[in-house]
């Protein structure tokens, strides 16, 4: 049966938004899980939401010899915690996966379980965050053995522009994984908006030359509301231009800055996007537990949204 996702997406003339979350410490006990899952589903209560998105957290640390800002605490499982909020929200769950550390085997049963015992249809494999360390399962190797399956998964991937920016071929990758299985791409959050829109530039005008249709392209905003979270940012590889931060740090309400930014960033990226045919979504975020951070995440979600489906509105009346 094809995921309710897999449809909306193929349609390109409508965005696509989600709320990002991330399962609670594996510290967390089961009353405390259902208090954090009501919680963050009463904020979803006032917002029009397509579905939510569960990140895999992983140990970065092999990625980066800066230590980690807020420290790194193992989690939930994530297809615990996506199960648990399909059914009490009955929407659409996008869980992630990191694949490196499992063997074939054991990737082959996590899939069977997704699918058989937590409800899980859509899924964003993520490979290791180095080429550092023991890979058990590379990228590629993850996607050929999910193909080996019956499961129909809707699968996606990751997609990073400042990688781009460094190494010219993140277009291509894109295209690679869409020949891998891959029906959508989710950004990492974006504070350096032209490097996104060089990227996919890119990637259209590579399509167009090929002959084959762009994949979604779904961006992923954060609200930024301090230098630690600005810190942390930069730690996860988020490309923050240095006019940027200024702005942030030099604003009397931070958080209200970051928003007006991440709103111009959407508008710069339209303008190059839609007019070369790549259907795009939406992924809000908050990066912290910060309660000011969470709610400014709210609201840069009503902003966001309200913004793209008022240029495809409009795109759609050319």
């Amino acid at each position: 049966m094809k995921s309710e996702l897999a449809t909306k997406f193929t349609d390109p003339s409508r965005g696509v938004y989600f709320i990002g979350t991330t399962p609670p410490r594996a510290s967390v006990e089961e009353e405390q899980l259902n208090q954090i899952s009501q919680k963050l589903l009463q904020r979803l209560d006032n917002i029009d939401v397509d579905g939510l998105i569960v990140y895999d957290i992983q140990d970065e640390s092999s990625r980066i010899d800066k230590p980690r800002p807020f420290p790194f605490m193992q989690t939930h499982d994530p297809r615990a915690w996506s199960k648990r909020l399909k059914d009490a929200a009955q929407i659409p769950v996008i869980t992630y996966k990191s694949v490196s550390s499992r063997t074939t085997e054991e990737f082959t049963l996590w899939l069977q379980e997704a699918w058989n015992e937590f409800d899980i249809s859509d899924i964003v494999l993520v490979g290791s965050p180095s080429s550092d360390g023991d890979i058990k399962l590379p990228l590629a190797e993850a996607y050929k053995t999910l193909a080996n399956t019956p499961l129909d998964f809707n699968l996606g991937g990751v997609t990073i522009a400042e990688r781009h920016a460094k190494k010219k071929d993140e277009h291509l990758r894109l295209i690679n994984k869409s020949e891998a299985g891959c029906e959508f791409f989710i950004s990492q959050a974006v504070y350096n908006p032209q490097a996104t829109a060089d990227l996919i530039s890119q990637y259209a005008q590579t399509c167009k030359a090929q002959g084959i249709t762009p994949k979604r392209v779904i961006l992923t905003f954060t609200p930024c509301g301090s230098a630690k979270t600005l810190e942390f940012m930069e730690w996860l590889g988020i490309s923050v231009p240095v006019a940027t931060k200024n702005r942030i740090l030099g604003s009397a309400t931070p958080l209200d800055e970051s928003i007006k930014i991440c709103r111009s960033a959407l508008e710069l990226i339209m303008e190059t996007a839609l007019p070369d045919g790549v259907p795009l979504g939406l992924n809000i975020e908050s990066l912290t537990n910060r309660k000011e951070e969470i709610d400014a995440s709210i609201d840069l979600y009503k902003l966001l949204k309200a913004t793209l489906d008022l240029k495809l509105a409009e795109q759609a009346l050319l």
